[in-house]
């Protein structure tokens, strides 16, 4: 069996990875092609292009790289229909993934499984038609996902979320993190302002604020900023000023196992989180830390996405759990008073997130079979 894969970003590479490893465990003969990062070169993946290339987010961010990015999906299209796969994968990466696929069935009828339902239910619900014209399968994260999908007229399985799959620190690993650092047993907060430089570009400076008035009202307040590996040197250099003396989990100065043993101790280790939108909420649900959500973006993207939006919440926990128990402040309510009070109310009074987060974890699959090894079933049963 040939299977032609491919990624866009780090969150694609991971799930990519887990995806491999299960089409191996239950096809042993099967290969691969296409383009990913270091987690699906693991598993065998000769990656055609660097991913980082790939790693582009908003609409106005997209603009100046367009024509490289064309180039790139022209030159992934045609590979793949000349290669010939029994099923070309794509997985999440929108703006690069569904165009490859587009001119892949223009070409060819090669099966093309999309990996990452696009998120109908929140924006722009004539994505999954046009989609439709190109995919034939989607495997999906959440539950909710499948009757969008399959209203257009697509295959669509849920595997699960690879956050349930993931390990977590326990309490001992918390307790020596506080120990190692000497936090004691100080109020701790994580902050969180994003994996890609636009975003900790415009949300350092509000949570700059946000930490001040924090530290005002809690002088007792330690704060820990682990920091994604694309933006380390960035987000050390705009906490330099920040006020209660950030600990930041730099992942240069350890090797990759250690430093993700630490940044779970931390997460575990922690009385609240500020974290910048998307799946990191997840992560924290799956160590019960209470959260707050603030999330900017470009201007021009702002105004386009907060007209399109169809739901109340962006956050993931709120949205499985069915409640609305996390607070978010978006676009223009990202203000550092605002979040202030957020983060203090949470604070002071955690345990109302506590359930809804276990029933996030639940519905998303914990203590199932792996969503990896749920997805090659998928894919496999469908071929």
């Amino acid at each position: 069996m040939r299977v032609f894969i491919l990624a866009g970003e780090p969150s694609g590479d991971r799930l990519g990875g887990a995806l491999m490893a299960g089409l191996k465990e239950l096809c042993p003969e099967v290969t691969f092609d296409g383009i990913g990062g270091p987690m699906m070169m693991a598993e065998g993946l000769k990656s055609r292009f660097d991913m980082d290339e790939l790693s582009v987010m908003g609409l106005a961010e997209i603009l100046p790289k367009y024509r490289a990015l064309m180039a790139r999906i022209n030159e992934t299209a045609q590979a793949v229909v000349e290669t010939k796969p029994d099923v070309l994968i794509t997985i999440d990466s929108p703006d690069f993934s569904l165009r490859v696929a587009r001119k892949v069935k223009e070409k060819s009828n090669i099966r093309t499984v999309h990996y990452v339902a696009p998120t109908v239910w929140a924006w722009r619900p004539g994505r999954a038609e046009k989609m439709a014209r190109s995919v034939d399968h989607v495997l999906a994260l959440f539950p909710f996902e499948p009757p969008y999908m399959e209203a257009a007229g697509m295959a669509c399985d849920f595997v699960g979320h690879p956050v349930v799959a993931e390990p977590v620190a326990d309490d001992a690993a918390a307790a020596a993190f506080r120990a190692e650092h000497r936090l004691a047993d100080a109020p701790l907060l994580l902050a969180l302002p994003g994996s890609r430089r636009g975003e900790v570009t415009r949300l350092a400076p509000v949570f700059q604020q946000v930490v001040a008035r924090l530290v005002e009202a809690e002088p007792a307040l330690r704060v820990v900023v682990p920091a994604a590996s694309p933006v380390a040197a960035l987000v050390k250099q705009v906490t330099r000023n920040w006020a209660g003396n950030p600990l930041v989990l730099d992942p240069r100065d350890t090797a990759s196992e250690e430093f993700t043993a630490t940044k779970r101790a931390a997460f575990r280790a922690a009385d609240v989180a500020l974290a910048a939108s998307g799946t990191v909420s997840l992560e924290l649900a799956a160590v019960n830390t209470p959260t707050v959500i603030a999330y900017d973006m470009n201007w021009i993207s702002r105004q386009i996405i907060g007209r399109m939006l169809r739901v109340d919440t962006v956050t993931l926990v709120n949205l499985v759990s069915e409640t609305r128990v996390v607070p978010e402040f978006i676009g223009a309510n990202c203000r550092p008073g605002p979040i202030a009070e957020g983060v203090l109310q949470v604070l002071r009074a955690p345990g109302a997130q506590k359930d809804a987060m276990a029933l996030t974890m639940q519905r998303l699959g914990q203590g199932g079979e792996a969503p990896g090894l749920r997805a090659a079933r998928a894919v496999l049963a469908r071929l």
